[in-house]
């Protein structure tokens, strides 16, 4: 019900907009973010946009990537600028269906997209 894209191979500091479209029910009112993982490494929460207009992320993107979404398209996007090797991960969309609490916890979360990859050269 999520598919992500957008990902791809990009030097440091460049850019890349992910896009997450949420297919079979509508999106609007749920929360919608995005965690990536690193080989070796758990999923890291690294942004959420609430079904309102509040945007939380994570200490290691701050002021580098940008959440939005389009809730006529059913889309959330994640815009990331100044890429650095250490953001080379997968990158997932997910959803919560209802009110959300604990939103760096990846639990929290009922749907989840399949992953796309970003790899970030030195």
């Amino acid at each position: 019900q999520l598919q992500a894209s957008g990902g791809g191979l990009v030097q440091a500091g460049g850019s890349l907009r992910l896009s997450c479209v949420a297919s079979g029910r509508t999106f609007s009112n749920y929360p919608m973010g995005w965690f990536r993982q690193a080989p070796g490494k758990e999923r890291e929460f690294v942004a959420i946009s609430l079904s309102g207009s509040s945007t939380f992320y994570g200490d290691s993107v701050k002021g580098r990537f940008t959440i939005s979404r389009d809730n006529a398209k059913n889309t959330v996007y994640l815009q990331m600028n100044s890429l650095k090797p250490e953001d080379t991960a997968v990158y997932y969309c997910a959803a919560r269906r209802g009110f959300i609490t604990h939103y760096t916890d990846r639990g929290s979360y009922d749907y989840w997209g399949q992953g796309t990859l970003v790899t970030v050269s030195s």
